[in-house]
């Protein structure tokens, strides 16, 4: 187990006026060594702390005596989220998007994990199946949600065999004691075409309602995929598949209403581009709870581009919401700095993937002349990947090399992260300069309109 290190200090801080610093290793804490930054949470909060510190370049160990209020934040960022090893994932899933990477991008993009820890920190998705009693115990006494778990199918069998692993036959067993005990799941089933749609999927949203209905939501979410995807079975929906699925997600949101008073399935966006049909009235998605998940993503979108500065951004992982030290990772990673707003009349290039575009285009059409879409084909991935988050420095290169010199071009921060694209490229590779904004509707119509205040910074991920 490695110990956490320093690699932020809050000016003014506890940590700071105690004299920890950047690059420093908390070997324990009041006697504890954490394996995690949950634990590490649950330690600082004391009054008094006592943490042994192994500094870079000295032989030595010290001590650092921290006193403040019993609850107030240290005031330090640490390097990792858990400092135990990191629970892998050993499924073989043939809709993994991890495995339809290309080679050459970040090591951090290829780790698979099926960590219960990661889950709550973060908002990613666990099978279960190397979940344990201790994982239980722990999660129930502590009280660690909401997690969000990968059903694909209440079927013992399809759902081993989608896996690949034996233990997804059995491993929902969890997802009963985790709600048996009061504990927050948010669900998901990624439909592969010709596997788990159809009759299968039509069972496993009986069996959902039937054994799991205490689930806080269930989003439906087509597979991605890549022109890397090595599966032969792995293939796209068609238009009557994509309606298939909502019909069948529909015909279940009334069953659940009649039976729970809440729709609890909800299907992608995608779904519905795919389907050609309309998208849901905002008050269908009930306060947006999977919007991270890509559902409802749209109609928040759009309800925000018309001037309600309200429209939900869905559910937060709790725990990380106020976390003191959590590196920040994941969806809630720093884009990447906004750029200042300009008022001047050149036209304006609205600049996103496919899917965005096919959004974006309607939404656009009452802002006059000077506003445009630009769709960028998603060459680096390829497949059926066309949302603006999977946007690449290299596609971005292609596409605008040959658009005009003197336009203003907006691009959604959720491309970046910390300012470097997918493909390791950053704003400086581009041939165009570009206006990097929040990717929410409201700041997309302030900057349309001359009307966006300055901002320094966002970690918003909606990708219309």
């Amino acid at each position: 187990m490695s110990a956490p290190t320093v690699t932020a200090l809050l000016e003014g801080s506890p940590a700071a006026a105690a004299g920890f610093q950047v690059g420093d290793e908390l070997v324990s804490l009041n006697g504890e060594e954490p394996r995690d930054v949950i634990e590490y949470q649950q330690l600082v909060d004391a009054a008094r702390l006592d943490v042994v510190v192994r500094r870079p370049g000295t032989e030595l160990d010290r001590r650092i005596r921290v006193v403040k209020a019993a609850g107030q934040p240290l005031g330090l960022e640490v390097s990792a989220a858990v400092f135990d090893r990191v629970r892998t994932c050993d499924n073989h899933c043939a809709f993994c998007f991890i495995y339809q990477l290309p080679k050459g991008m970040r090591r951090s993009l290829y780790l698979k994990d099926d960590d219960y820890r990661l889950s709550f920190l973060y908002g990613n998705f666990t099978t279960l199946t190397r979940f344990t009693e201790l994982d239980a115990e722990r999660v129930i006494t502590e009280r660690l949600g909401p997690l969000f778990v990968s059903i694909h199918a209440t079927d013992p069998t399809v759902r081993a065999a989608m896996l690949r692993n034996p233990r997804g036959a059995t491993s929902l067993r969890w997802l009963r004691v985790l709600l048996d005990a009061g504990i927050e799941v948010h669900g998901q089933v990624v439909v592969c075409p010709g596997v788990n749609d159809g009759a299968v999927l039509e069972d496993t949203m009986a069996g959902i309602l039937d054994q799991y209905s205490e689930l806080a939501t269930v989003g439906v979410v087509p597979l991605g995929l890549s022109r890397f995807s090595t599966e032969p079975d792995m293939r796209p929906h068609t238009t009557e598949e994509a309606r298939s699925v909502l019909s069948t997600v529909t015909e279940y949101q009334e069953l659940c209403r009649s039976a729970l008073g809440r729709r609890l399935v909800f299907a992608s966006d995608e779904y519905f581009l795919m389907a050609g049909q309309p998208f849901p009235d905002a008050d269908a998605y009930e306060g947006y709870p999977q919007h991270e998940n890509g559902i409802g993503m749209v109609r928040a979108f759009g309800e925000a581009f018309d001037g309600d500065p309200t429209a939900a951004q869905g559910v937060r992982p709790g725990f990380f919401a106020w976390v003191d030290g959590a590196p920040p990772d994941g969806y809630r990673a720093p884009r990447a700095a906004l750029s200042p707003p300009r008022r001047d009349d050149a036209p304006i290039t609205v600049v996103t993937g496919t899917f965005g575009a096919e959004v974006l285009g309607p939404m656009l059409a009452g802002s006059g002349e000077r506003v445009r879409v630009l769709a960028v084909e998603n060459r680096y991935f390829g497949g059926t990947i066309g949302v603006a988050g999977l946007l690449t420095a290299s596609d971005l290169a292609r596409a605008l090399a040959g658009e005009p010199e003197n336009h203003r071009y907006l691009l959604p921060d959720a491309c970046l992260s910390k300012g470097v694209f997918l493909d390791g490229g950053t704003l400086d590779d581009l041939p165009r300069s570009v206006e990097v904004v929040a990717t929410d509707g409201l700041s997309l119509r302030r900057r349309l309109d001359g009307t966006e205040a300055p901002k320094t910074g966002c970690c918003t991920v909606a990708v219309p």
